[in-house]
């Protein structure tokens, strides 16, 4: 297609919201809280969106999922640093976007984004089609490795993606691990997965069919983790190692991720934007690991750039 059926991508994200936040209930045992919200008249977006989020949970300590459908008068410049030309331009925005904080340490954190945005370019007409693009992905975020767990992970990533060319996983997966890297430590947030952005080479409805196949593998690369380690029994010091590499996320999050500063600068809803940070976290100016010890082996052979499929 050389347009975009808005309502289409609509209704698909708020599907894939719905099944995956159900899923995700089954598997705690406790319902999301439904948060429906509209922007205001006056404010500077115009739009809707859901927030689903589920607090203190068996399993879950804070799970939110987010859907959002939104429109601005200018781009801010968080979305225009890859497209200068389209500065300023008035746009159309919308996606799930989701961050699972588990429990147990050994259960580890993810995120998953899918997301379209159009842009119409400043000086075309009122005639004039706009410019479509999608991105999205997904990253795990272990506290303690498994390479069972990160090589099932990677290998659902790649399963995903084959069918709309060879190259897209690895392309998708050296962006993901460039992209969630925390320079101010040169450290890699976890274990990576795949992340694209500004994507529409494959024409516009095969570039949404390939966020589709993303976003529909979600539960498949992420429940299995869940069912392995949700009862693994651990104590004080893997919670306290825990809490403080989520600090590490926390930090990401607010310092170098695009999506929540292109929220903050157009003008979204505060509340659904931080829906991804964590109910606790904790933070020590120094903080040693014992040699030989599973934190150790977090550092030196899971946040690391690997192959692993």
């Amino acid at each position: 297609m050389n347009s975009i059926d808005l309502l289409s991508v609509r209704n698909y994200l708020l599907g894939l919201q719905e099944r995956i936040t159900h899923a995700i209930a089954a598997v705690d045992g406790s319902p999301f809280l439904t948060d429906a919200w509209q922007k205001e008249p006056g404010e500077v977006l115009q739009g809707n969106g859901i927030t689903k989020i589920l607090e203190q949970g068996q399993v879950f300590e804070r799970a939110g999922c987010g859907f959002s459908h939104v429109r601005g008068p200018r781009l801010p410049p968080s979305a225009t640093q890859h497209r200068p030309e389209l500065a300023g331009a008035p746009f159309e925005a919308m996606g799930v976007s989701l961050v699972f904080h588990p429990r147990n340490p050994f259960v580890p954190t993810v995120h998953m984004n899918v997301r379209m945005l159009a842009a119409t370019p400043l000086g075309a007409g009122a005639a004039a089609e706009p410019v479509c693009w999608f991105g999205g992905g997904m990253d795990l975020t272990p506290y303690y490795g498994f390479d069972e767990d990160a090589v099932h992970f990677h290998q659902v990533c790649k399963d995903a993606l084959t069918s709309f060319g060879e190259d897209k996983y690895p392309r998708f997966k050296q962006w993901c691990d460039e992209y969630f890297y925390l320079k101010h430590r040169q450290e890699q947030r976890g274990i990576g997965g795949v992340f694209f952005d500004d994507f529409q080479e494959l024409g516009l409805s095969q570039s949404f069919a390939m966020m589709q196949s993303v976003g529909d593998s979600f539960l498949q690369a992420y429940l299995p983790i869940v069912e392995r380690r949700k009862n693994m029994p651990y104590g004080d010091q893997q919670r306290d190692f825990q809490l403080y590499r989520r600090g590490r996320y926390v930090e990401f999050n607010l310092v170098w991720d695009r999506g929540t500063h292109f929220g903050l600068q157009s003008g979204g809803r505060t509340e659904s934007i931080l829906l991804s940070m964590p109910p606790l976290a904790s933070w020590s100016y120094q903080r040693p690991v014992e040699a030989g010890s599973p934190e150790e082996r977090l550092y030196k052979d899971f946040l690391v750039r690997r192959d692993w499929v």
